[in-house]
Parts: structure tokens; C-alpha cells; sequence
């Protein structure tokens, strides 16, 4: 059996950290210590830190892969390959690419990417030839006429670890604010009769399926345990709706008060952590600096860049302290996917594993090992 042994690292736990020596055997961790190893097979850390494989809950880094520039659309393989190649390099061995399912708008190119993606991640996964771990979490789009279309065939898939309820139409959550949603919409070239045609499209769409949508996708939770989380959630009174519904997932919540609601809820908190990177939100919406100082978020997802994970744990840091901020990015995540065999570094738990310096207080990803196999 295949035996790794790291010595003279930084090892972060759940609870401490600590210098010492971890053994990977067979892909697993076989022990971890304090002190240094005596074998001269060890390989020395020379000090840096190491952390479990993170673990993305949201990631729409694929579609950026995919359509790079407005109008220029990337072979779909090539770009899910460029894709799992970045999130391997950033340090995240887990991957739950979050695909959109129903549209709701004037992104019609994501229907393409959400059936490519399913049909990639089936024949690439099973050759084996990507780096990191990818599981799916499908967005569904509450008020989408296609929604239940797209989402019945795949909603029963093998990889399918959460669902979210979304609900982008123009005057509520993420859009509220319309002047500021035809505001962007000018900026995309639309004009502003199309713009108008659109809402009032959308409007009597959400209407008609939003509730029928709803209840099919609990349904599916209902028979299959798949996690489900709301998405975007602005109010007091929709936090109570999500969770008397048996949602316990709040997935980025727009206002400080829809986070604590989602908490008074018994409801887990997912925040972005470009927002925390950045310094704040790119669309207007509450900062999870906020978030952090009121104790009312639990864990972070990269939304669209896979390497402000590692950025925003030892942000975090700071005010939490480095066992608490990593496990916001490792064994918070992977618990909320439903997956207990990763997320710490623990023995018996798969051997993921990321290698990290601080450089000038910036954390550098050096080295990743995915079920014991070095990836990046």
C-alpha cells in the first residue's frame, strides 16, 4: 500500500493547530502527530501549513470557462478541463459545480451549459482523468416555465449532493431594486422596450410556476435526502417561509437580517467569499465582514472564483481564529453536502489535503492531494 508521509507542518485541525507529521495510506489518513518524523522517506513541510482539501458548495466557475468572452463560446469538455484544472490549483478537491436549471431572463446560453455539463461530468468523471472530486448542485429556477422540463431527468442523479430554490425575477431578492436591474440590462445592449417586454414576461410567468415548481422540488427532497437550500433570501418572512418549508440551507442571504433569521431558524448560512476578498459586495448586498462580526455565517462558497476560498478562510481568521475560519471552507461545507468522509484532517477521512504559505499574510496554495494523490 502506497505510503505519503508529510512532516514538519503547520497542521490545522478542527480544534488547533499544531507542528507535526501526517501519514496518507491507500488515499486515507492514517495518522496525524505532533513532532517531527524520523523517516527519511517524510517529506518536509519546512514549516508550511496544511489544511484539509476544500470543499465548494457553489462554484459557476464553469460558465466563465465556458462563454470567456460575450460572444465566444468554448468547447464545453475543454472548458470543463480548465475549470476543474483552476479549482484543483486553488486548493478545492471538492467541487459541486452549480449549474442553473430554468431560466429566467435573457441568459438563455446557460440551458446549453447545464445539459453539456451533466453529460461532461458523467464521462470525464468516470475516466478519471479529472483532478478534483465534482458533485452537482442544481439551481432551480423557481419561476421558469422549462424548469421541471430540464431538472426531472437529472434530478435523481448519483452526483446530485444539493438543490437550490431561486426565484431572479426582476423586483424580488437579487433584482429588487429595478432601476438598478434595467440599468444593467442597458448596459448588456438591450433596449429599453425589451427590457420592459422582459419584466412583464417574467411577472406573469412567476405567477403562473412558481408555486407548482416549488412543491415538485420538494417533492424530489422529500424522496431522495438531497440538502436544499433558498438562495438570496432578503427578508425576515421568507427565511420563516424556507424553513417551516424544511429548508436548512441559507444560501447567500442579501441583508444582515435575513442571515440572523436564517440562524434563529436552526438554518446553516453560506455567504460568497468574493465579497469578503473584495471588500464587499459586487451587486449592492449585505458585506460578510457584516456577516462575520455578527456571528451569522457559517460557511463560504466561491460563487465565480475558486481561489477566494483559501483567501476568505484566513480573512476570516482573524476574527474567528484559523480552526473555525478553515472549517468555514472544509468541514462546514462538506457536512451541509451530506459527504462525512472529508472536510478534516482526521484519521480515517479521505487523504485531501492542501499544502499552504503565507506570503506578506497571503495565502499561497503550494501543493493538493485528492484522496491521496497529489493533483496540484
Amino acid at each position: 500500500m502506497n505510503e505519503t508521509i508529510l512532516t514538519n507542518a503547520t497542521i490545522v485541525t478542527r480544534d488547533e493547530v499544531f507542528p507535526g507529521t501526517l501519514v496518507l495510506r491507500g488515499g486515507t489518513i492514517a495518522e496525524v502527530a505532533r513532532g517531527r518524523s524520523a523517516s527519511s522517506r517524510a517529506a518536509d513541510f519546512g514549516g508550511d501549513l496544511l489544511i484539509p482539501g476544500i470543499v465548494d458548495v457553489h462554484t459557476d466557475n464553469l460558465e466563465r470557462q465556458v462563454q470567456p468572452r460575450v460572444h465566444a463560446r468554448w468547447p464545453s469538455r475543454s472548458a470543463m478541463l480548465a475549470h476543474d484544472a483552476q479549482c484543483a490549483a486553488a486548493g478545492v478537491t471538492t467541487v459541486l459545480d452549480a449549474l442553473c436549471v430554468g431560466i429566467v431572463g435573457f441568459e438563455h446560453e446557460r440551458t446549453q451549459t447545464f445539459r453539456e455539463a451533466v453529460a461532461d461530468l458523467d464521462a470525464l468523471g468516470q475516466k478519471g482523468v479529472l483532478r478534483s472530486d465534482h458533485f452537482l448542485h442544481l439551481r432551480c429556477e423557481l419561476p421558469a416555465p422549462d424548469m421541471r422540463d430540464l431538472f426531472e431527468p437529472v434530478c435523481r442523479h448519483p452526483a446530485l449532493r444539493l438543490l437550490s430554490v431561486m426565484d431572479h425575477t426582476p423586483g424580488v431578492g437579487q433584482y429588487a431594486n429595478l432601476d438598478r436591474y434595467r440599468a444593467l440590462r442597458l448596459k448588456e445592449g438591450y433596449s429599453a422596450e425589451q427590457i420592459e417586454r422582459s419584466l412583464a414576461n417574467r411577472m406573469a410567468e412567476r405567477e403562473r410556476v412558481r408555486g407548482p415548481n416549488r412543491d415538485f422540488v420538494l417533492g424530489v427532497v422529500g424522496e431522495t435526502g438531497v440538502a436544499i437550500a433558498s438562495h438570496d433570501d432578503r427578508t425576515e418572512e421568507e427565511v420563516a417561509e424556507n424553513a417551516a418549508l424544511g429548508i436548512r440551507i441559507s444560501e447567500f442571504p442579501v441583508t444582515l437580517e435575513a442571515a440572523k433569521a436564517a440562524h434563529g431558524h436552526g438554518m446553516g448560512v453560506i455567504a460568497g467569499a468574493p465579497n469578503i476578498v473584495r471588500g464587499g459586495s459586487h451587486s449592492g448586498n449585505v458585506a460578510v465582514a457584516d456577516l462575520l462580526a455578527a456571528d451569522a455565517v457559517d460557511a463560504f462558497a466561491s460563487d465565480y472564483v475558486p481561489a477566494s476560498l483559501v483567501e476568505a478562510a484566513f480573512i476570516a481568521a482573524a476574527t474567528l481564529g484559523l480552526p473555525r475560519a478553515i472549517a468555514m471552507v472544509t468541514a462546514t461545507p462538506a457536512a451541509m453536502a451530506g459527504l462525512a468522509d472529508r472536510g478534516a484532517l482526521a484519521t480515517g477521512l479521505r487523504g485531501d489535503l492542501v499544502r499552504v504559505r503565507l506570503h506578506e499574510g497571503l495565502p499561497v496554495v503550494r501543493e493538493a492531494w485528492r484522496a491521496g494523490v497529489r493533483v496540484a
